[in-house]
């Protein structure tokens, strides 16, 4: 029985046209359901570049759309819905989950679809209270546009808009919304929900409708023929290709998720679910961003396998379509080489290197051993990096380390191994591939103190300077600089 209401008679309007979608799957897969509106909501922060390629209009953000977008009136033509999944987190398979907090308001025409994230109480919401806080909050529609300047496949965020209502976390704090857009919120964990409880009829129809609005190449494609037509085995292995390739993006830009349970994984590929996620600042594979991850489960170089364990279980999950266990496993194989060669291109961009040669791999690892040894600075090294090849001063590179020999010996070998390498090529490259800004911890601190204030600005400013994280911006070294000492006793659990 659905749980909405009777149709409001007051409705916002957005100018979007929607279109059926995920609800085309029929009520086994989600709950229908209203956000539960909010006191006095106000604007935090928006996003022009994503409002644009939604198709909003320049004067989209009114009261209208304030009150559509915080849950306190229908936003006309959606059929707002929750849905179920499961999911093993921390390893361990945690049973039934779902949208616990999140509401799907549907898609637009133009392919994505759009949720409304703390937008109250939901039947999966496990005794939670379904909302997310404003620290939170701005963090994830942040870190969102962020990840996506940077070139990495995630989730978008619109808008956050906030409310003083009171939300009880470690403390008392106020509650948030966040809008955000994909072209799908599906997760391993969908699949994993209808395989535990042996519900084959209903994994083949999520299946069936993933692979056709999203791998259709998967039914007919030449590379997929060693598979012999069977498009469930295919669609895995595209599955594992994609995520393979985002772990070496992850890797490559010093990315710690923080809570990689299934039930966070995208089964686009997609970055999603930024809850204690982090940015490297000073260099330590073993490095671990959620306070709550207190046996290193998801440690920043735990993430590539990790991943890869996460699509065992898809695997496990799609046996009943697959129908052999060795074509599941064969599906899973090519993860081992995607990854590796999508990683060593990545760090091949970062040196400026456009084509591989036999020491290169070499050349990376000596100069990660290098910063994991002081814990240099990851952005910040890579930045002055391509600003010396851009013929700024070498001595900026050298003073980050102590180990002044060890960083010579190799600023030689980079040296010799870009003798091959046109000097204005390398450097246009390396500096299109080493952001100058990224959300690091503090600054996004910064921005959530202020905003508590009700002072936007700050976020409002984070949010240009991420939007093209590659640009010099004068004015706002700042940004780009060392961390302050009192910014390694910021604890992200996965509180939110």
């Amino acid at each position: 029985m659905s749980l909405l209401a009777e149709e409001d008679t007051v409705q916002a309007h957005l100018g979007l046209r929607w279109v059926p979608g995920f609800s085309e799957l029929g009520p086994a897969f989600f709950t229908s359901l209203r956000p539960t509106p909010l006191p006095a909501p106000y604007w935090v922060g928006h996003s022009d570049p994503l409002a644009r390629a939604l198709g909003l209009p320049p004067d989209w953000r009114t009261d209208e759309a304030l009150a559509g977008l915080t849950g306190n009136v229908q936003i006309a033509g959606t059929s707002p819905l929750a849905t179920v999944y499961s999911g093993h987190q921390f390893g361990v398979w945690a049973g039934q989950l779902g949208d616990g907090r999140a509401i799907l308001l549907g898609e637009i025409d133009t392919g994505w679809e759009l949720q409304l994230k703390g937008a109250g109480r939901t039947p999966y919401s496990r005794m939670g209270d379904g909302r997310a806080v404003l620290r939170s909050s701005i963090r994830e529609f942040l870190c969102s546009e962020a990840v996506h300047a940077l070139g990495i496949p995630t989730t978008r965020a619109l808008c956050v808009t906030g409310s003083d209502a009171p939300v009880v976390r470690e403390e008392i704090e106020t509650a948030a919304v966040v809008t955000r857009a994909a072209p799908s919120f599906v997760r391993f964990g969908h699949f994993e929900h209808f395989a535990a409880a042996n519900r084959v009829d209903e994994l083949r129809a999520l299946a069936d409708f993933v692979i056709d609005r999203f791998y259709p190449a998967c039914r007919h494609d030449a590379r997929f023929e060693h598979f012999g037509g069977n498009a469930y085995a295919a669609f895995l292995e595209a599955v594992s290709e994609r995520t393979a390739a985002l772990m070496a993006q992850w890797q490559s830009v010093g990315f710690c998720h923080g809570v990689m349970n299934t039930d966070n994984m995208s089964i686009l590929g997609l970055t999603i679910d930024y809850g204690p996620f982090q940015f490297l600042d000073g260099f330590d594979p073993r490095h671990i961003c959620n306070h709550s991850d207190t046996g290193g489960r998801y440690a920043y170089n735990q993430q590539p396998n990790v991943a890869y364990w996460n699509l065992f279980c898809l695997a496990q999950a799609l046996l009943p379509l697959i129908g052999v266990q060795e074509v599941a496993v064969a599906a899973l194989q090519s993860y081992k080489t995607v990854f590796p060669d999508a990683y060593e291109a990545r760090m091949r961009a970062k040196l400026g290197l456009p084509a591989s040669a036999p020491d290169d791999r070499a050349l990376v690892e000596g100069v990660l051993k290098l910063l994991a040894q002081e814990k240099v600075d990851y952005t910040i090294f890579w930045r002055r990096l391509a600003d010396h090849k851009a013929g700024g001063d070498p001595h900026a590179v050298r003073d980050l380390f102590l180990d002044r020999t060890g960083i010579d010996t190799w600023l030689s070998a980079f040296a010799e191994r870009h003798a091959r390498v046109p000097a204005a090529q390398a450097a246009q490259s390396m500096r299109q591939a080493n952001p100058k800004f990224v959300l690091r911890n503090h600054l996004g601190q910064q921005a959530i103190e202020a905003a508590q204030r009700k002072d936007f600005s700050g976020v409002a400013t984070l949010l240009k300077l991420l939007e093209s994280p590659f640009e010099d911006h004068a004015g706002h070294e700042a940004y780009a600089g060392f961390p302050p000492d009192w910014a390694s006793t910021i604890e992200i659990s996965c509180s939110s």
